[in-house]
């Protein structure tokens, strides 16, 4: 999609020719149309326009919507906050973006607080101002995102408005989405997957739904924006089938077949598409239907990705990854000539891609990476507990989730209270959902714990905790 001079137009652009359509977006409390959308998305730009950076912590409500699209619009770069940064956490990210504002609904005011936000944050309705809106030109920064690992220090990726541009025209050749239509996303919007889908969406004149799955589901949706996690609780909720659902769009490294085959008796008449991608390389490749045998593969590369495997490590080339990671001295660690990796291995047939892993031990719980060795960290901080080893099992709704094994010096703590300490220190995704106590790890001959003998002690099925 076009516009001056041969220019992909970029996202705001793209929503402003919807104003014929129908509703833009649908909450549980409430609709707006296209034309009150963007009314309020000028209105609001207005209000930013002259700031360089504006950080928001969104939920799934229209002014967060309506607060990330009026900074694009006025090429205000979004510090997109989410609600698992720990106060340290958000404390540097603040510090290293600097931006002029912080924005959240109301309601999540008093979240902000207890995240350790001490300033005043600001709502979309008290930034609305008339005037000029400004404007967003495609070298512009569209978004400081925060990597979604959920331990140690977050990462800060930056895209600018052409990445963006390019993704949306990528999401207009594969997903079949346009005026008529009403796109389900049901995840917080504070997951760039989700946000994503909303925007895009928007850019396509459909309806953005973001009540929960059941209920957007039940009012005649078209489209599901997903993650398998959602998928497997939209198949336990004994609802459907809704025929009406043309196309589930999912991402995540790893959608087991089960998963997919259980959501196919709910959803009969839908296309199941599954992307691989990370925040800093946008899309790489696709895969429609139930995936074959191989529950590894990560479908058929994008138009326009180029894929290389160095040592077992896929690197991407294309015109949608990020520029790099944003510190207190500047952008760092971005493509070399092109080429980015995040730690992925994989093999590549002709333009097929497979994954088999992280460079890492890092286990990814319901779409949120969690690093096992900040967890092991965070236990033996613990009084008494000596050692500890945290590794990730399967489990069917999250996809992988956390449990540990700790030794301690005397009586051993009960692992209730461990539990307790560790949500004083960790993220909710972050804390175990078993922690087993040991007289002593299994180790290797040269010492090291040994994780698959520790795994088959870990992974017996047992209840999961949220």
């Amino acid at each position: 999609m076009f516009g001056r001079d041969g220019v992909t137009e970029l996202l705001a652009e793209r929503i402003a020719r919807q104003l014929r359509s129908r509703a833009a977006v649908r909450t549980a409390d409430g609709a707006v149309d296209y034309a009150e959308f963007w009314m309020r998305v000028s209105r609001v730009a207005a209000g930013l326009a002259g700031m360089r950076r504006v950080a928001v912590l969104p939920t799934s409500d229209i002014d967060s919507l309506v607060t990330v699209v009026a900074a694009m619009r006025a090429g205000v770069c979004v510090v997109l906050l989410h609600r698992h940064l720990t106060p340290d956490q958000l404390r540097r990210v603040l510090a290293v973006t600097q931006p002029a504002a912080v924005v959240a609904a109301a309601a999540q005011h008093r979240r902000l607080r207890r995240m350790g936000f001490g300033g005043v944050p600001q709502t979309a309705a008290g930034l609305e101002r008339d005037g000029p809106c400004g404007g967003a030109g495609p070298d512009s920064e569209l978004l400081v995102g925060i990597t979604s690992g959920t331990t140690g220090e977050p990462k800060l990726f930056v895209r600018d408005q052409a990445s963006w541009a390019a993704t949306l025209d990528r999401s207009d050749r594969a997903f079949d989405i346009g005026p008529g239509d009403t796109v389900a996303v049901p995840g917080v919007l504070d997951h760039t997957h989700f946000l994503y889908g909303a925007l895009h969406a928007l850019t396509r004149g459909a309806t953005v739904d973001l009540r929960p799955a059941g209920d957007a589901l039940t009012a005649g949706a078209t489209h599901l924006y997903s993650v398998p996690t959602l998928a497997w609780d939209l198949v336990r909720s004994a609802g459907g089938p809704y025929p009406e659902v043309r196309e589930v769009l999912s991402s995540a490294a790893r959608w087991p077949r089960n998963g997919r085959a259980a959501l196919r008796e709910v959803l009969p008449n839908a296309t199941l598409t599954h992307f691989y991608g990370a925040s800093e390389l946008s899309f790489v490749s696709f895969d429609r239907g139930l995936g074959g045998a191989d529950e590894y593969s990560a479908g058929e590369l994008f138009d326009g990705v180029e894929v290389q495997i160095r040592d077992g490590r896929v690197f991407v080339r294309s015109d949608m990854v990020f520029r790099g990671y944003l510190t207190e001295t500047g952008v760092v660690d971005g493509p070399v000539d092109g080429w980015v990796s995040v730690g992925d291995r994989g093999a590549l047939d002709g333009r097929r891609l497979r994954l088999s892993g992280r460079d890492s031990e890092m286990l990814i719980r319901g779409g949120l990476n969690v690093e096992p060795a900040a967890v092991e960290a965070a236990l033996t901080a613990i009084p008494g507990i000596t050692e500890a080893a945290c590794l990730g099992v399967a489990d069917e709704r999250w996809g992988q989730v956390p449990v540990a094994a700790v030794v301690a010096a005397g009586p051993a703590p009960d692992p209730a209270e461990i539990r307790r300490r560790l949500r004083a220190t960790l993220p909710g995704p972050s804390v175990p959902v078993r922690i087993q106590v040991l007289e002593a790890l299994p180790r290797t001959p040269r010492g090291k714990v040994d994780r698959p003998a520790l795994f088959a002690m870990l992974a017996a099925p047992g209840p999961t905790r949220p």
